[in-house]
């Protein structure tokens, strides 16, 4: 049960205090821990913002800002006021970084309070150690942090409100947008995608071997890798079968020439901070970098637990710190020690310090708030996504904490006349921090035998096997945040919403997991780069974030650094109006009815579709879906309309295909119902199971007899019954193959789905 926190005035009177935090969540989280002595609110994020459609801060005055409350906050505020005149103090409580520091800052401006009796306290993790210790510590606002964090959004603003209308202008597109780091973000991926038109891909050879000893039938995989004790290269398929032609002739001797062990060690990786946890989620979990961060974002603030009520799980999840505290690197002790034994502890503990550009050591990495709390332990109170991004976190803070593992790797080469094989094993001897955290991208380990030099070997198989080198792969959401930390652009905080906007403004659409530029972005891309050079740097970029830093943390005048920004900024501003030419954003397709080149064109509800360039003599226009490829045309289907009789056309809307009357002034819609031909299982019900889209837009199937029957499942059924539990059996298909698998989470039942194929 939590303690209480109590205090009494001068006159044995119980003091009253307001906490405000950010949401919610938070709030309730944050109750339970303090008590009744205690009342917290909730702004809901930011109370105030600049002006609309005005630049909002004054130029010629030391570019001071002007801030309104926003009026959807117009009754936050009130509520606020009214809670403060019941109470003798208030802390301010957002998130502990500079975005929370400048909200705080922002609610003591609007609160009618005495400015004494506003406390900021700041906490990392939501556990009663830490919002005790916060309360009993508050401290002021920090100016310095208050100050980066208004220049940040000064710059922003200054480049987004001089640079669009230029490209509304000359793009003839009201709904484009640039940024000082969104638009180099946009860069980058253009960049990667013309690395990529311009790639020429080269053939090379590989050689193959499978090699047995002479009185053994077990066969391990060697490489031809050296021609006359040189690095070999096979350019061509004429080569590669000469030379596995002279290992076919009769004569040929295959001797081990070298064998070599060396014991190494595997070290464990940090604690996550914000870049590397979406980087992690992204490849382990297939989780987008804003799901990344919405999902972290619950399990800090706090999840119901039952009776204990709401518990913050993780610490903050805006961090670029690998440190930890010595009470948490204690209690990982004690775990590791309990459960797994003194050999998974190090002698000396480890400790992790975080290299790279423009670090902020303030807050500790992301890490569990109590070690006790496994994620099998309580996975009963989170949804799926929470319990595996939970399981990620605590297990690779667990891991980080303990010894390394100890590998084996083995190699012997094999030579035959003047070519040299070579073959490689590794072998976990220790497993250490593997046991809960097993990061190698290949578990398998191969397998060779004993092998002494001068041991002879027969060839059993030789295959010469045909490459094309590869162009760069495309941006995924976590290779770009990676990418962007390297190179000091933006911050972990910033990531999640930056490679959402670019998507939201179609300027890149994600392929098959990876991030492509549209005919859109690569032409504001370039008009950027022709105009704004320097916004557009990289270098430039990167050190406008050193100087945001030296303001927040060692004071330095943000007045200058803007006045430093803004004079060529200006300029460059007015070269660009008047230089820029106008743009017309050519597709590859062409009128279907003219036969001129189609333009993107973007409504003014920000969707894009195709609208030829003959207009206003043609005026045909096609839709794009999501993939910013056109839909087909509307077609003509067999089905009459149930309203007017008239035919019924099949049409392809943002949503998936559909059915409308071809009469203009009946306009009867239709879905297109996928039906799978299997009965709904549930008893007594006589439905059929269709394929249906959740409102995110994910297929899953359904009873269509719904709502009266409400199953459901997200893989695609078979008319199979499982033989051990008897529900139904779905597909699945998987990285690791495909399968069939049984519908219930209780049932393990799978077989390959091969086996499928070769029955029917």
């Amino acid at each position: 049960m939590a303690k209480t926190i109590t205090k009494k005035t001068t006159k044995n009177k119980e003091e009253k205090s307001l906490v405000i935090v950010e949401s919610p969540a938070k709030a309730k989280t944050i109750k339970k821990i303090l008590g009744d002595s205690f009342e917290i609110k909730a702004s809901y994020g930011h109370i105030r913002d600049f002006p609309k459609k005005v630049l909002g801060f004054d130029v010629n005055n030391n570019f001071e800002p002007t801030f309104d409350v926003i009026p959807e906050k117009k009754k936050v505020v009130d509520e606020l006021n009214k809670s403060a005149k019941k109470v003798d103090k208030i802390y301010l409580a957002p998130d502990p970084d500079r975005e929370g520091e400048a909200i705080a800052w922002h609610i003591s401006e609007i609160l009618n309070f005495p400015e004494d009796k506003i406390y900021r306290i700041e906490f990392n993790e939501i556990t009663q150690n830490a919002i005790r210790n916060a309360v009993e510590n508050p401290r002021s606002i920090d100016f310095d942090k208050v100050n980066a964090q208004k220049t940040r959004q000064i710059l922003d603003r200054l480049v987004g409100y001089k640079i669009c209308p230029i490209l509304w202008k000359k793009l003839s597109n009201y709904k484009l947008s640039a940024g000082r780091v969104q638009s180099v973000a946009v860069k980058l991926i253009c960049e990667r995608e013309a690395e990529i038109e311009a790639f020429n891909p080269q053939e090379y050879w590989t050689i193959i071997a499978d090699f047995a000893k002479q009185k053994s039938n077990f066969a391990f995989q060697a490489e031809l890798t050296k021609e006359n004790g040189e690095k070999i290269e096979i350019n061509d398929g004429k080569k590669a079968n000469a030379i596995v032609d002279k290992f076919s002739q009769k004569g040929v001797e295959f001797i081990a020439t070298k064998t070599t062990e060396r014991n190494t060690k595997r070290n464990p990786q940090a604690p996550f901070i914000t870049s590397t946890l979406q980087r992690e989620a992204s490849s382990k979990l297939g989780y987008g970098v804003s799901k990344t961060m919405q999902v972290a974002q619950k399990l800090y603030e706090g999840i119901e637990m039952g009776s204990s009520g709401p518990i913050g799980l993780i610490t903050y999840m805006r961090t670029d710190s690998t440190r930890i505290s010595d009470e948490a690197a204690g209690f990982a002790k004690e775990y590791i020690i309990d459960n797994f034994g003194k050999k998974y502890y190090p002698q000396i503990p480890k400790v992790y310090a975080k290299k790279g550009k423009n670090v902020q050591d303030a807050h500790e990495a992301i890490r569990p708030t109590y070690i006790d709390k496994t994620p099998s332990s309580i996975k009963e109170y989170l949804t799926n996504d929470q319990y595996k991004l939970y399981k990620l976190i605590w297990s690779r803070f667990i891991a980080s904490q303990m010894e390394s593992a100890d590998v084996k790797n083995t190699s012997v080469e094999i030579e035959a006349e003047e070519y040299t094989f070579r073959a490689g094993t590794s072998k976990v001897m220790f497993d250490g921090f593997l046991i809960v955290y097993d990061d190698r991208e290949e578990k398998q380990e191969s397998q060779i035998p004993d092998i002494k030099k001068g041991d002879k070997f027969k060839l059993c198989k030789i295959d010469p096997q045909q490459h094309f080198t590869q162009p760069p792969p495309r941006y995924s959401e976590a290779s770009l945040v990676k990418t962007l930390e390297d190179y000091g652009i933006g911050r972990p905080s910033t990531y999640a919403s930056i490679i959402t906007k670019i998507q939201q403004k179609i300027y890149v659409i994600k392929e098959d997991k990876s991030l492509k530029p549209t005919a859109l972005g690569k032409v504001v891309n370039e008009q950027l780069i022709n105009h704004f050079s320097q916004i557009m740097d990289y270098k430039f970029t990167a050190g406008m974030e050193t100087k945001l830093d030296e303001i927040a943390e060692e004071g330095a005048n943000w007045q200058k650094v803007l006045e430093e920004f803004y004079e060529p900024f200006i300029e460059t501003v007015g070269q660009a109006d008047k230089n820029m030419e106008k743009v017309e954003i050519l597709s590859d397709e062409v009128c279907p009815n003219c036969g001129k080149p189609m333009k993107v064109k973007t409504s003014r509800w920000g969707s894009q579709f195709l609208g030829c360039s003959g207009y206003p003599e043609c005026k045909t226009m096609i839709s794009l879906d999501k993939d910013q490829k056109p839909v087909e045309p509307p077609k003509e289907t067999d089905k009459k309309c149930p309203k007017c009789n008239s035919t019924m056309m099949s049409k392809q809307g943002p949503y998936g295909q559909y059915l409308e009357c071809s009469d203009e002034k009946c306009k009867h819609r239709e879905k297109i119902i996928i039906k799978t031909g299997v009965k709904c299982p549930n008893e007594g019900c006589d439905g059929e199971l269709i394929q249906r889209k959740s409102r995110y837009g994910k297929v899953f199937y359904g009873c269509n007899k719904y709502p009266d029957c409400n199953f459901a499942i997200w893989n695609e059924p078979t008319s199979e019954k499982c033989p051990d539990c008897g529900a139904l059996l779905v597909k699945k298909f998987l990285k690791r193959g495909n399968q069939i698998a049984c519908s219930s989470k209780e049932c393990k039942y799978s077989r390959p789905m091969e086996e499928e194929n070769n029955e029917s």
